[in-house]
């Protein structure tokens, strides 16, 4: 097929995504035997997929799994995939899984038996064995870090990176932000009066770590410079500076 240099520009696949959104949130919701509950850092995931949850004493979820007939009561977890930098509709994704909890000493460990990942592009069941042999991407912890700091302390830079969108996906621009990064590449949120899209920026490489990442940003950047600035966001700037 001639050079591959494109390979990167596809997102992350379903399992590897599932794992990432797992692997950032910090709470999430859990339903079982007719009682919800929203927990709080307490959840840890295992190299499987399996998720472990510390809850206390009195918890309805702890009752319900000593109590159930088998002492493997069905339940479904929610985790929410929210953007770090504030944004207009800032959840990402939403990863349901389905399974069943069994008691392990004093916590709870949830097998899942279904996982499905709601993205905006849509919804997906992620196949069971691509899920637990899936690992986070390796940026996922850094991300919050990385996007506040780049949004925060390098807006020009954000601007500059504009120069490589196509000036249709600009029309009508008010704002572009970071939305997220992985290893594959920067997507950027355009905002507009009423609307909004996303667009990606692939890495000519995958980064596997932060020093790499910064690698592949500087890569981008000079691309940009080479770029002409679009007209969107040109009269903008032009305009700011009087």
């Amino acid at each position: 097929m001639g050079d591959d240099s494109h390979s990167w520009t596809a997102a992350p696949a379903a399992a590897e995504r599932a794992r990432s959104v797992l692997a950032a949130a910090w709470s999430c919701s859990v339903t079982a035997e007719g009682t919800k509950e929203e927990l709080v850092g307490a959840h840890t995931v295992g190299e499987d997929g399996r998720v472990y949850v510390d809850v206390p004493e009195d918890s309805a979820l702890l009752a319900a799994a000593i109590c159930a007939p088998r002492g493997e009561p069905s339940a479904v977890l929610e985790f929410a995939d929210v953007a770090p930098v504030p944004l207009r509709n800032r959840i990402r994704a939403r990863l349901w899984l389905a399974g069943w909890f069994a008691v392990e000493g004093e916590r709870l460990a949830f097998t899942p038996t279904r996982v499905v990942l709601r993205q905006p592009s849509g919804s997906v069941v992620v196949d069971l064995d691509e899920f637990a042999a899936a690992a986070a991407d390796p940026l996922t912890t850094a991300e919050a870090r990385l996007l506040t700091h780049l949004a925060d302390c390098h807006a020009d830079a954000v601007e500059r990176l504009t120069r490589l969108v196509d000036s249709d996906s600009l029309h009508g621009a008010v704002r572009v932000q970071p939305l997220a990064v992985d290893r594959h590449g920067l997507t950027l949120r355009v905002e507009r009066a009423r609307a909004h899209g996303d667009v990606r920026l692939a890495f000519h490489a995958p980064a596997d770590d932060v020093a790499q990442l910064t690698e592949r940003m500087h890569i981008l950047l000079g691309q940009a410079s080479a770029a002409s600035c679009p007209r969107a966001l040109q009269r903008q700037r032009t305009d700011g500076d009087g």
